[in-house]
């Protein structure tokens, strides 16, 4: 490529919105901060992983049309870090896993257009889920990478083993949870974490006050009595 045509390719805009809603319903917003916020903190001792959620990827450099939106999507050995747009071609790894959360509008470009695009990709793994139980014969549909092709795998019980994460992806019947088997429990949720939370800080209370009530019974003043 010569000087000038590298000028023209750097000065080619790449926006950051594609002027679509983040979600289309409140059950498709709570599924993205769930996998995001549960996933970061699950991986948040891992500097080389990046993971977000309804970000511009654009995948053919100098062709700003070429893009697509996962809505959410895991990356190994690239740093963590705010970005406003993924280049893969400046990034030099495409997704490990992406999570696809179907509805009305998108359930159709999820199951054949973008399940293709993402094999092209060379994305490991990709999950397809219907949370609203409504469009999908399945609500749940799982692909592996497998000699540059994907391969369905099997749900068993609602569960799906995603190598790439170390994690069970599980269909509860009512939504979609993150498993860590290693623990033996769900990743929480961040009504989970901040009820968690709460009953951390009633229980020191509680034992900050159980300090001071024996502080005070053995203090000299109650000795004497």
């Amino acid at each position: 490529m010569s000087l000038q045509q590298r000028d023209q390719v750097t000065s080619i805009y790449y926006p950051e919105s594609d002027g679509e809603p983040m979600a289309e319903t409140d059950v498709h917003r709570r599924m993205f901060v769930y996998f995001t916020t549960a996933l970061e903190n699950f991986f948040r001792d891992e500097p080389n992983i990046y993971i977000s959620g309804d970000l511009l990827l654009y995948y053919a450099e100098g062709d700003p049309k070429k893009r697509v939106v996962p809505d959410v999507f895991v990356v190994r050995g690239v740093p963590e870090g705010n970005r406003r747009i993924y280049k893969l071609w400046e990034e030099g790894h495409p997704p490990n896993v992406v999570f696809e959360f179907s509805s009305r509008q998108t359930w159709r470009e999820d199951l054949h257009v973008k399940w293709r695009l993402y094999e092209q990709l060379g994305v490991k793994e990709y999950f397809i889920f219907d949370p609203e139980y409504d469009y999908l014969v399945e609500p749940l549909v799982a692909y592996r990478l497998e000699d540059g092709q994907y391969a369905p795998l099997e749900i068993q019980d609602g569960r799906v083993r995603s190598e790439a994460l170390g994690l069970d992806v599980v269909d509860t019947g009512e939504t979609l949870r993150l498993f860590d088997p290693q623990a033996g429990k769900f990743l929480p949720t961040p009504a989970e974490e901040a009820e968690a939370l709460r009953q951390a800080r009633l229980e020191a209370a509680r034992l900050r006050q159980e300090l001071e009530q024996l502080k005070q019974s053995a203090s000299p003043e109650k000795l004497i009595e």
